[in-house]
């Protein structure tokens, strides 16, 4: 998908239950239960309270036969209720449950990481060609009934491949990468196709916003090489907490939908999964209303490469060091501001500066410097105004040939205001018309909303400033919000956004599950208690994970991790490393403190932090 205009990429059709999914079907919202599977009264409850919240699809924790036939129960009793949401079997390390669970629901989730190889343990294995290819050949011969089951009973696969959780024989030859993460869905996908079955979705999430981006891209490069065209579920799998989660995934997801690319997609919140719901139809109504949206005059830059794009490196001007740290602009005054994440520039448009014209003042005025930096537009641009920054406001839509006069000038910084509904595509269009051009101005990317609705405005910026982030464009952020009540939550945004894209870090990241069936503790109770302890480590990233079937994989990214062990038990890692099991749940948070501060990881706490929330 190269293309800086918006449109749906085209895939097969997967049937799953009476609704259809991929090709010119809508967009599809999912979400997934915490009840345990065999509690069938609470899940026929839950299942329908995600539906009536707007669910297309339900995935349920299956661990093993008994799961799996108890999801026949709840889809019979939901059915009895008038209530005809697919429902979809979680599948992990048990293809006995798979081979159960394809007779009685509509979709079966299989991660290519643990349905054939052995759980995964972190060790580098060796294999010659000959041996490589007796695994390839085991997953075959594994596969090849549980497709005939779902081929007889109409049931859908998903293929679910998670960055952390990928087995040890792909890591041993392509490491934890996104390269691994598709190598690991492909192996599955050649069988499907060899076995004339094409009634297949496939994922590929990571807690790692970029890494989740690339894998997505990388799989659609690979599929069309081998002419495979199957629809994609999109998600972060540890999208966050709160204002974060929110931000998170629709940065992600946002930049692929942005470029058509995503069939169905869940937002995963630590919180009850109802809530998940909205926010991805906030997600999939945004996204989708570009379509047919003015057409963009654009393509990307010479030397451009979309599949894993490099930063673009803009000129160094004061205050804007091309290649590093994007900025944060905002639309208010210093005395609005509180805590630690305070933006690098103010606008200003009369009062601080003694007169009528704009400015976009930086931090640093307000401490004594005198020197001040103008923002222009291109009627009113003079270059005799003796001044270390001066700030052009222009429009995507502007001909880069009345730009050119800025080829020469060292000391200026674009303002870029999309005047298109397709916010990204426009952006970009432009940005790559000044890299072939030769103009390096760093460029703030300038987006304004009306909304007054916290989770509209966290997507919607989210959404836009990600996808053109993510693709190695844009020097900083202006998020403009002139009927938002809280300016203070808007600078938040803006630098959340930052963080989600992985160019600026202000806060402590915790990398944390939504809650499932398999989960061993109270995970939004457990959160906060860990946030409480720990939110002032804003070098790190800790990991809070419901149980061991994803956890230790999928925190990877983590640089501690506190994990259920069983019920009431936690085991504490150090990066991959679990380094004490079994700790009593009531022991476990003081445990992990002296696990921190054992390896020099501690500060003692201040006030004014802040902290960042992940979920998968």
């Amino acid at each position: 998908m190269n293309s800086l205009n918006y449109h749906r990429r085209k895939t097969v059709t997967v049937n799953i239950g009476d609704t259809p999914l991929g090709s010119d079907f809508p967009i599809r919202v999912q979400s997934m239960t915490n009840t345990s599977t065999n509690d069938i009264e609470a899940s026929v409850e839950q299942c329908q309270r995600i539906a009536d919240a707007g669910a297309h699809y339900v995935r349920l924790t299956t661990q093993g036969v008994r799961e799996a036939k108890n999801l026949g129960i709840i889809r019979q009793q939901l059915r009895e209720r008038g209530c005809q949401v697919p429902l979809v079997a979680d599948i992990h390390f048990n293809p006995r449950a798979a081979l159960e669970a394809a007779q009685v629901t509509d979709k079966v989730r299989i991660n290519p990481g643990n349905f054939v190889d052995p759980a995964r343990q972190f060790k580098s294995l060796t294999y010659t060609d000959e041996e490589y290819q007796a695994e390839l050949q085991r997953i075959h011969d594994s596969l090849v009934p549980f497709i005939d089951l779902c081929r007889k009973h109409g049931t859908a696969v998903r293929l679910g491949v998670n960055h952390g959780s990928l087995s040890d024989r792909i890591m041993s030859r392509y490491g934890n990468t996104a390269p691994g993460m598709v190598e690991s869905v492909m192996e599955y996908l050649r069988v499907f196709v060899e076995q004339q079955f094409m009634n297949v979705v496939i994922s590929m999430k990571a807690s790692n916003v970029v890494v989740m981006v690339e894998a997505v891209r990388r799989l659609v490069a690979a599929m069309d090489a081998e002419d495979m065209h199957f629809p994609l579920h999109l998600g972060v799998t540890e999208a966050g907490f709160g204002e974060d989660g929110r931000i998170k995934s629709a940065v992600g997801i946002g930049a692929l939908l942005s470029q058509g690319i995503g069939d169905t997609i869940r937002v995963s919140l630590s919180e009850d999964p109802e809530l998940e719901v909205p926010v991805a139809n906030k997600l999939v109504e945004y996204i989708s209303s570009r379509e047919g949206h003015p057409h963009i005059e654009g393509k990307y830059s010479k030397g451009y490469t979309p599949l894993m794009p490099e930063r673009r490196i803009g000129n160094n001007v004061k205050g804007l060091v091309g290649g590093k740290s994007p900025i944060v602009i905002a639309s208010c005054r210093p005395e609005d501001v509180t805590g630690n994440r305070r933006p690098d520039f103010y606008f200003s448009k009369t009062g601080a500066l003694n007169d009528s014209d704009q400015f976009i003042v930086p931090a640093s005025i307000y401490s004594g410097e005198s020197n001040t930096t103008p923002l222009f537009s291109l009627h009113n641009w003079d270059n005799s105004v003796d001044a270390p920054l001066k700030w052009l406001n222009v429009t995507a839509s502007t001909p880069v040939e009345k730009l050119l006069f800025l080829k020469d000038c060292d000391n200026a910084a674009l303002i870029l205001t999309p005047d298109n509904i397709n916010v990204s595509g426009c952006q970009q269009a432009f940005i790559h018309s000044l890299i072939d051009a030769g103009i390096n101005c760093p460029v703030i990317l300038h987006n304004g909303y009306l909304d007054t609705d916290s989770e509209w405005l966290q997507v919607k910026a989210g959404a836009d400033f990600g996808a053109v982030l993510l693709n190695g464009l844009g020097d900083g952020v202006w998020l403009e919000a002139p009927d938002y009540e809280n300016q203070n939550e808007v600078i938040g945004y803006a630098f959340a956004i930052l963080q989600a894209a992985r160019l600026r870090t202000t806060k402590t990241e915790f990398i944390s599950c939504p809650s499932c069936g398999r989960t061993m503790f109270d995970l939004q109770t457990t959160v906060r208690r860990v946030q409480e302890a720990t939110a002032h480590l804003t070098h790190l990233k800790i990991g809070v994970m419901g149980c061991v079937v994803n956890g230790p994989g999928e925190m990877a990214d983590a640089d501690y991790g506190y994990v259920g062990a069983a019920v009431g038990k936690i085991s504490l890692y150090k990066g991959k490393e679990c380094v004490e099991k079994n700790i009593p749940e009531a022991d476990a948070i003081p445990r992990l403190i002296a696990l921190i501060k054992d390896n020099g990881d501690w500060i003692e706490k201040q006030d004014n932090t802040n902290s960042s929330f992940a979920s998968c």
